[in-house]
């Protein structure tokens, strides 16, 4: 299995644990968010946060990556992230304590001021489309490897085969998270799948792209 890194750059609910336990099952070290230098470190197929915000950053860190960025038809994923983001706002914009600083930075400089455009579709389609060029100028822009597609491509397998150097294998990829869910990821098992944090704690945020090579 090659050591070059992957880095999904789609946003949460388009698919992103589906893809990593294909990913694990093909080989891949993977990490569905990391949030330690060592996490990012150890895995070779990021997904999730904080990837959706900082592929930049880590794309500087590992110019050897490549990207897919994974997408998925708006009307479908804009009542998932309703209710993802509903479920998250009291962590998110709490001022002590919540989520760690990574998810909050990375969830709130995507959608900023969410909370008081909820129920707007035309600003959850804002941010979509956004965060949708911006992957597209910045792979463009570096000339990086790259492929953009919905896990619901009839030709998807063939595709991922390909790009992630597994031609020939039978790939599958489960469905999970459906019907509101969010935690597959968290009690699936396998070797490849590499901790989020360190025994439940993250690295500072200032620092989690310090020595990280």
């Amino acid at each position: 299995m090659a050591t070059q890194k992957i880095l999904v750059t789609g946003l949460p609910r388009t698919g992103t644990t589906s893809l990593c336990i294909t990913a694990l099952n093909l080989g891949y070290k993977t990490a569905h968010t990391a949030y330690t230098k060592q996490a990012i470190k150890d895995a070779n197929f990021l997904a999730d946060t904080p990837v959706f915000a900082d592929f930049e950053k880590l794309y500087t860190l590992y110019p050897s990556s490549k990207i897919i960025h994974l997408t998925r038809e708006f009307e479908q994923w804009l009542p998932s992230i309703r209710r993802l983001m509903s479920s998250m706002r009291a962590n998110l914009l709490s001022q002590q304590g919540g989520f760690n600083d990574t998810i909050k930075r990375c969830y709130l400089d995507t959608f900023p001021n969410f909370e008081q455009h909820f129920e707007d579709d035309d600003y959850w389609l804002t941010c979509y489309n956004q965060h949708t060029s911006k992957v597209r100028h910045f792979v463009a822009s570096n000339q990086i490897e790259n492929i953009e597609v919905m896990l619901t491509d009839a030709d998807i397998t063939t595709k991922l085969a390909q790009f992630m150097d597994c031609p020939g294998q039978n790939i599958r990829i489960p469905h999970v998270n459906i019907n509101g869910k969010v935690t597959a990821w968290k009690w699936f098992q396998h070797s490849n799948k590499i901790d989020s944090t360190r025994n439940g704690k993250s690295d500072k945020d200032a620092t989690l792209y310090n020595s990280t090579i």
